[in-house]
């Protein structure tokens, strides 16, 4: 019937029978900013200037806005606005593997291997933006939890696990916007109303396939039919909605404003990441977004350097992220959205300690960085410290059930609450994780 748009929606359904508890948390939305491939701990948020050459690498450490903090010099307007940011420099996973440990800091549970190349499965734990989007849907716009610009997969297209509703089926699932924001006009993949399409057309076409539904269903009673009617609904909601098409429009951003997030599909998803919390999405992950299959001249795709490390931070990665992040940071701050929006910059794990014969770093779960700001996060702090050799945590451990009870709790979500999932058994939010007290005002 030309709706192309209920497989993707089926993230926003609130499942029955939920435990909540009282809406205590600072933040009313959440974006999670996840560099895909694995970030470098040492070239970035935690520079080991007294370390050997072969741990510490090329870079050197700059002072921040914070006196006493110091991050990589790859990282100078970041290092500007370090007065916002809480970094976390004890996170750890202990898996080397991307797709398991990329499943474990999406979801705070540990997956049953820490093998690599793992496929989603129907027994996968919900993401966090899954239990997010369903436990607090927004009440101002059909998309609760979103993540753009792409899933995220391993060479050969192998989708990571832990990226949706897991066990708890489609219902659960976020909104996956699969878009380039540098396309104007921006086309959405399923979300595009095709041009021959009209809107009295497509309504024409809503009331009869309601038409149809309605004989169906006298003859077909069943939950997957009900819920298949109510994500026809949704799509027709989705493509009506005028707070949803407005968020859409990034051409209505300023050309200082595009510039400032920079002219790339991470940057310009990042700033449609803005727009949809503007809009009343409740979570928006934004994944670094995935160029090509890998296998071109720069042999690393996203973060996973392995070789041609320096040359990859320096000229690529690191520009990129760096002065996106402190213009989406200032552009938040400016626009009063600060103080209400939870952003958490986190990868699957950090590289090696130490530099490999082909001039890269390797994966490694055992101890990285995470950043957080906002939502009543006291900025300009650190949370834990990694070794001499950025090789493991030396104080404060952080664990992905630790990060996520944490999200949760500043969302309003008890992270020691519970929900009844498809047999009706009570499953816990977190797996025993600790909120971070420590984060003033958490």
């Amino acid at each position: 019937m030309g709706l192309s748009l209920p497989g993707l929606l089926r993230g926003n359904s609130t499942a029955d029978a939920i435990s909540r508890s009282a809406s205590f948390g600072k933040a009313k939305s959440c974006i999670i900013v996840f560099l895909s491939g694995g970030p470098p701990q040492h070239e970035t948020f935690d520079p080991k200037p007294d370390a050997p050459v072969d741990i510490r690498g090329n870079f050197r450490p700059i002072s921040t806005s914070v006196p006493g903090m110091h991050f990589c010099e790859t990282l100078p307007f970041t290092a500007k606005i370090a007065h916002h940011l809480a970094v976390i420099r004890s996170m750890c996973t202990d898996i080397h593997s991307h797709s398991t440990s990329g499943a474990c800091m999406l979801t705070g549970y540990e997956p049953a291997t820490k093998a690599e190349n793992v496929p989603p499965s129907p027994e996968d734990w919900p993401s966090i933006a899954a239990v997010v989007g369903t436990l607090r849907p927004s009440t101002r716009s059909p998309l609760s939890a979103v993540a753009l610009p792409d899933e995220i997969y391993n060479n050969g297209h192998i989708v990571w696990p832990g990226q949706n509703g897991g066990f708890m089926g489609s219902k659960w699932h976020p909104t996956l916007m699969k878009c380039d924001p540098t396309q104007t006009p921006m086309r959405i993949e399923g979300m595009t109303l095709d041009e021959k399409v009209s809107a009295v057309r497509l309504e024409e076409r809503f009331e009869l396939l309601g038409q149809f539904d309605k004989h169906f269903s006298q003859g077909a009673q069943s939950n997957a039919v009900a819920e298949l009617g109510e994500m026809h609904h949704k799509a027709f909601d989705l493509l009506h909605s005028e707070t949803s098409r407005e968020a859409f429009s990034l051409e209505k951003e300023t050309s200082i404003s595009r510039d400032a997030y920079g002219r790339h599909k991470f940057g310009q998803s990042l700033l449609l990441s803005r727009r949809l919390i503007e809009s009343g999405t409740r979570l928006v992950q934004v994944n670094w977004p995935r160029e090509g299959d890998g296998q071109a001249a720069e042999a690393n795709p996203l973060w996973d350097t392995h070789t041609d490390h320096v040359a990859r931070i320096r000229n690529v990665l690191c520009p990129q992220f760096d002065k996106t992040f402190a213009s989406f940071i200032e552009d938040l701050q400016q626009r009063g959205l600060l103080q209400e929006t939870l952003v958490v910059v986190m990868g699957e794990f950090g590289r090696t300690p130490k530099i490999n014969p082909n001039g890269g770093r390797d994966h490694w779960g055992s101890v990285f960085s995470v950043v957080m700001a906002g939502a009543g996060i006291g900025g300009g702090q650190i949370i834990g410290s990694s070794d001499r050799l950025g090789a493991l945590p030396e104080t404060r451990p952080v664990h992905p059930q630790d990060l996520a009870a944490t999200i949760f709790h500043l969302l309003g979500i008890d992270p020691a609450g519970s929900f009844l999932d498809p047999l009706n058994r009570p499953r816990l939010i977190t797996n025993g994780g600790t909120v971070l007290h420590e984060l003033a005002g958490a």
